[in-house]
């Protein structure tokens, strides 16, 4: 018999134009408690955070905010310091980094937390893993989903194509992590969820079939997006881990924010990561290129900004990240075979 499993649900998802003035309803609805902390950034704090403040306020809410300007073990400890441990719920405003930080300081502190995006920029808006700097090498950390999400499409849309393109890419990463996943389970034996795999799969057919929509940047294609990002995070509460939506092609990723002395933008990464590893999975890599190109996303290393060599490096070290996860890349590339990956799909 399986051992029973929870899985984490956000019970509450607003999503559409002008959503952002229903915070405090959301908040009063599920019955939160009354003080509030928000984490957001300098830029987030000023365009979307003040008046969230502001509306929680008026609501009654008793709020406290927080600016921060890293991801990172000791950002997250300063945001416990200052909640003080009377902090009922959080809420994160902004992009990856300041939901990423209200996520994991909320879980220590064994409070919920209100994901406010402000991008689209990767699916960490909606999922229960935080990507946290801290050690030698990238850390994604198991936390708790948001209980609410309050995804507005006017403020995401005016963010900058290029994190909306990032997530996209991030999105299109789910057709190898799932190939990797069935390979995983296929020699390995690893527990998998047909329903989770599909689920993901069905977020990177959004993506691919709306390439042309999504580059108009209008509040149509940024919903798409999000409702893509957020069907993504629901597959990984599902399968109980990351493996729906992270495989070979973040493996690639989190090997060149460790090799590039200046790594581009997570989902960027894992888009070019994806075209790779697609090509190795025998999956049709061409037209992930074509659709990652159509969306304005990079397709290579010179529109990533990072130098070739760079990107053959990570080819080579990328299965040693998580060893534990079995992928296509198995006991890694050589130097040369990964300068012919990277060749072949023209990534170099």
């Amino acid at each position: 018999m399986k051992e029973p499993k929870k899985i984490g649900l956000p019970r509450e998802v607003w999503m559409g134009p002008r959503v952002i003035s229903k915070v405090a309803h959301v908040c009063r609805k599920l019955e939160l408690g009354k003080r509030a902390l928000i984490v957001a950034d300098p830029t987030t704090f000023e365009l979307v955070g003040s008046k969230v403040k502001s509306q929680l306020e008026r609501a009654g809410f008793e709020v406290n905010h927080t600016i921060i300007n890293e991801a990172d073990l000791p950002t997250v400890a300063k945001v416990r310091e200052i909640s003080g441990g009377k902090i009922d719920f959080f809420l994160g405003v902004g992009g990856g980094r300041c939901i990423d930080v209200a996520k994991l300081a909320s879980f220590q502190e064994g409070r919920p937390f209100v994901s406010v995006p402000t991008a689209a920029s990767h699916d960490g808006i909606a999922s229960s893993r935080a990507s946290i700097k801290g050690g030698k090498k990238p850390t994604s950390i198991e936390t708790h989903a948001p209980i609410a999400i309050i995804a507005d499409t006017l403020i995401i849309r005016r963010a900058p194509h290029r994190l909306l393109a990032a997530g996209c890419g991030d999105i299109i990463s789910n057709l190898t992590a799932v190939r990797d996943w069935q390979m995983a389970h296929r020699i390995k034996g690893e527990p998998y969820s047909e329903y989770a795999a599909m689920l993901s799969l069905v977020s990177y057919q959004i993506v691919m079939e709306n390439a042309g929509l999504i580059r108009k940047r209008t509040e149509e294609s940024v919903r798409e997006v999000v409702k893509a990002l957020i069907s993504s995070s629901v597959a990984m509460a599902i399968a109980g881990s990351s493996r729906p939506a992270s495989g070979s092609e973040h493996l690639f990723s989190h090997a060149l924010d460790i090799t590039a002395p200046k790594p581009a933008l997570h989902g960027e990464q894992c888009g070019v990561g994806t075209i790779m590893m697609a090509y190795l999975h025998g999956e049709d890599w061409v037209a992930v290129k074509e659709a990652l190109k159509t969306i304005g996303a990079p397709t290579n290393a010179k529109e990533l900004g990072i130098p070739p060599k760079y990107i053959v490096k990570a080819l080579t070290i990328a299965h040693k990240i998580r060893p534990d996860r079995y992928t296509v890349l198995k006991d890694g590339l050589s130097r040369r075979a990964a300068e012919r990956l990277a060749k072949i799909t023209g990534v170099i």
